[in-house]
């Protein structure tokens, strides 16, 4: 348990009225009170260093891998010390709470590890081994929630945890992200009422302009920590707070609490990272950076994921390194949560300002020709747009005719280029043990998603990683190119990020950490073709450990670390 109880200091105490009285006016002072006798409840843990070039987060539903007679929880434990131990150093378990749908994100109770996957000791056997990342669902909750339920029933306590709205009211310029009604009607036990749904009618939005709502999850979150959670997700974030006649998104008040919360887990938790998950434009995501030292520690590279692939559609890193250009220089506590894959598709809001309609058009033709579905959004106009592209990495990345050694090639150049970008990088599971789409699961559930989320037997997979499969070769090749990447002092999240240009053909990086000196050049060949360099750059060639001079040529979809 906790070894002292934490006193806010005065300072921090100023700070957190500052905040709670832009949130909430007169009752800032008592909601301040509440905090500090939760603090008092939680005590304090001890501090966490801040993240290094050895992190590497591994992103997986508890339920990914599957044995019969365990908890998927441990499973997934004995899984992961078996084959990826000396690969990762932490895990993003998906929302292991109970549910009622969109796998795990419409939570019922935000307090309890749901029963099929395991318990909190299961969850907390897996923090014995791994860093782990659990999801804050704080934008929403099930309809079947206690909280909800309670507020259809007439409860006074939940009075005014949701968002009654007026539908004669204009909501046009409320951003929307999936192609479903803003609002729902429900009848309650003080009539019919329509509650703001941002994401879906079983899926409540919650209000945080009631101090109550924080400081419940304020609780959430201190219960997270102390089960072992080092990263904390705040999933779907900047929909939470909302003013009618904006976009709904990224407003003042929404930053401010995530001030907020940053400096409650910095008093109780010192090390606690948070990470915004908002899939939207590059300038409205870093915006949860605040001053550097203020909100969020990590926040998602979201144009990361399309861009590569754009990259290797086109044969031309050219939009890659425009974008890698322009990113500025982290401070010394945020950096970027940099991934290709993960749980939800390949998102297409991140480069709304990267990419013409023609380019993004590409983008959408190419996923249902490799095999995947493409799920759009509401514009709020009566137009649609393409939100994000649902298909395994693996498969985007190839036509479906393709030999497997251009396709392993392929993914692995890649993930070169994910784990050459400065920030920690996050490795969904179904990219390190390379599964393909999962035909099955999308056609059972109707659920575009599903075509990444395939729940695997660990028996399954432990024989194809242990035969001579397509499995197995992305496996061995991948995990062998992290375990290189976490003992290079110059892949640093603080180590400075330089783009340097050759080729349209070639995205090249220089990464050097000044505090120890180390610097790597980075290239990656995103075509098919081989292509002929001259650089002033000579040293030695990590993957293959030979040496290398001013002259170069680099093989379809081949890559280099060059360190000097």
């Amino acid at each position: 348990m906790m070894n002292t109880m934490p006193m806010i200091p005065q300072a921090a105490k100023g700070s957190l009225l500052d905040k709670l009285h832009v949130l909430y006016g007169t009752q800032s002072a008592a909601t301040l009170a509440e905090i500090e006798s939760l603090l008092h409840e939680f005590g304090r843990l001890p501090a966490k260093p801040w993240v290094s070039e050895n992190d590497v987060l591994l992103i997986t539903y508890g339920d990914s891998i599957k044995e019969d007679g365990l908890a998927p929880l441990a499973t997934l434990k004995e899984f992961l010390r078996q084959y990826a131990k000396d690969t990762i150093t932490g895990v993003h378990i998906l929302p292991f709470y109970p549910y009622t749908s969109d796998d795990g994100f419409s939570v019922v109770d935000y307090a309890k590890v749901n029963p099929e996957l395991g318990d909190w000791e299961d969850v907390q056997r897996l923090s014995e081994d791994f860093d782990l990342m659990f999801d804050g669902v704080i934008n929403h909750i099930s309809k079947s929630s206690e909280w909800f339920q309670g507020y259809l029933n007439g409860d006074a306590r939940y009075a005014d945890y949701f968002t009654e709205a007026d539908p004669s009211l204009d909501y046009s310029k409320v951003t929307r992200p999936r192609n479903l009604p803003l609002l729902t009607r429900f009848t309650t036990k003080n009539g019919e009422k329509y509650i703001w749904t941002t994401f879906s009618e079983d899926q409540i939005d919650i209000n945080f302009q009631n101090p109550k709502v924080l400081l419940d999850i304020l609780k959430v979150l201190l219960l997270y920590v102390n089960n072992g959670a080092r990263f904390i997700r705040l999933d779907a974030i900047g929909f939470s707070w909302k003013r009618l006649g904006t976009t709904c998104m990224h407003l003042d008040e929404l930053h401010t609490l995530v001030k907020l919360i940053r400096e409650v887990l910095d008093i109780t938790a010192p090390g606690t990272i948070l990470i915004t998950e908002t899939n939207v434009p590059h300038k409205d995501n870093i915006s949860y950076f605040g001053n550097g030292f203020d909100e969020a520690q990590m926040v998602y590279q979201f144009p990361l994921p399309p861009l590569t692939l754009f990259s290797f559609h086109t044969k031309s890193a050219v939009k890659l390194m425009q974008w890698a250009e322009q990113l500025e220089p982290t401070s010394a506590g945020t950096t970027f949560f940099n991934f290709l894959s993960s749980h939800d598709g390949i998102g297409m809001r991140p480069v709304e300002d990267r990419l013409t309609s023609a380019e993004k058009q590409l983008m959408v033709d190419k996923a249902v020709e490799h095999g995947g579905r493409v799920s759009y959004k509401d514009n709020g106009d009566g137009t649609t747009s393409a939100y994000e592209l649902n298909v395994n990495y693996l498969d985007a990345l190839s036509h479906p005719n393709d030999p497997d050694d251009v396709r392993i090639k392929k993914f692995l150049a890649a993930h070169a280029i994910l784990l050459s970008m400065a920030g920690v990088p996050g490795i969904y599971i179904h990219s390190l043990f390379g599964s393909r789409n999962d035909y099955a699961g999308l056609e059972q559930s109707g659920i575009n998603r599903r075509i990444n989320r395939e729940k695997l037997s660990k028996a399954d997979v432990c024989e194809e990683l242990e035969s001579e499969s397509l499995r197995s070769a992305v496996f061995a090749r991948f995990s062998a190119l992290i375990q290189l990447r976490r003992r290079q002092n110059a892949f640093s999240p603080q180590a400075a990020q330089k783009v340097v240009t050759f080729d349209e053909r070639i995205f090249s990086v220089v990464r050097e950490n000044a505090e120890s000196g180390d610097s790597i050049l980075a290239l990656v060949n995103v075509s098919d073709e081989n292509v002929q360099l001259r650089i002033d750059y000579a040293g030695q060639e990590l993957i293959t450990g030979k040496a290398v001079g001013q002259s170069i040529e680099l093989l379809p979809y081949q890559f280099m670390w060059i360190k000097r």
